[in-house]
């Protein structure tokens, strides 16, 4: 059998490496291992490996290492642009030998919000919502201000598929936190206010935020389907620009593909980057 090393050396099937940020908290790793099986199961044929951006192995500088100087897409398993979408990732893959196309962070986009909405429905959110629901879709956080502009369309491209509020809110680095959320909604009217853990894997974020759910919570994205076949889609987005490219020219002026758009929204949801 044709190793994922030599194919994506030998000039075939550009491999497909998932950029994970990486945690301390031993269930992050083992969700995104599982995500991968889930990839690997739509899509047999493709080399998939993972690399971390920091705290877990393999980190991502080693994981292209051991491509040599082949062909990879590398795909952000991030949910909006941001210091590591935007510098550390390319900048790791300009001093890699391999051949790398970076794709944009996986949202905001439809699956996303599908997923999302099935980890609330999960959670018992109900199927006709009233006036007294809300939602704060909680993550991670970011200074970047083009991080929040995602997370926020997230949030209404969420609210728009749900019909009813839906306020976003972070763990560090940017406000509203989730408290701070919830008594908004709360001063508005709300009582049944749920919160969206958009996250990809458990977590020390994840969790702080979980804690401070006046209601239901939702599990982490984690290996849900949409999730999958999202992680395929930048790939296939990333190949659709072009054949592999230079990875120092594109890295170093912090180029990404796969964010154009083109993706098929919900008719009710605001459009989203394909």
């Amino acid at each position: 059998m044709t190793s994922s090393r030599t194919t994506a050396a030998t000039g075939g099937t550009p491999a497909l490496v998932v950029v994970a940020h990486g945690s301390r908290d031993p269930r992050a790793l083992s969700t995104v291992r599982a995500l991968l099986d889930r990839v690997r199961a739509l899509r047999p044929a493709l080399p998939v490996h993972l690399g971390h951006v920091e705290l877990n192995e393999p980190l991502l500088p080693d994981t292209l290492t051991a491509l040599g100087d082949g062909a990879a897409v590398l795909v952000p398993l991030l949910l909006s642009r941001g210091h590591h979408v935007k510098r550390d990732i390319p900048e790791m893959a300009a001093a890699s030998p391999a051949r790398t196309r970076v794709a944009g962070p996986l949202g905001p986009h439809s699956l996303l919000v599908d997923a999302l909405q099935a980890r609330l429905t999960e959670a018992g959110w109900p199927t006709h919502p009233g006036p007294e629901h809300a939602v704060v879709l909680a993550s991670a956080g970011s200074r970047d201000p083009e991080s929040r502009a995602d997370t926020a369309r997230t949030a209404a491209a969420l609210a728009a598929r749900l019909g009813v509020p839906v306020v976003p809110a972070y763990a560090s680095a940017a406000a509203p936190t989730v408290p701070e959320a919830v008594r908004a909604l709360t001063d508005r009217g709300h009582r049944r206010i749920a919160l969206a853990s958009c996250f990809t894997a458990p977590g020390r974020f994840a969790t702080q935020c979980a804690a401070a759910a006046p209601w239901i919570a939702s599990e982490p994205l984690g290996t849900h389907p949409a999730m999958a076949r999202l992680l395929l889609h930048r790939y296939d987005r990333a190949l659709g620009r072009g054949g592999a490219s230079n990875a120092g020219r594109e890295a170093r002026d912090g180029t990404t593909c796969g964010s154009a758009a083109g993706a098929r929204p919900a008719a009710t949801e605001p459009a989203l980057a394909g």
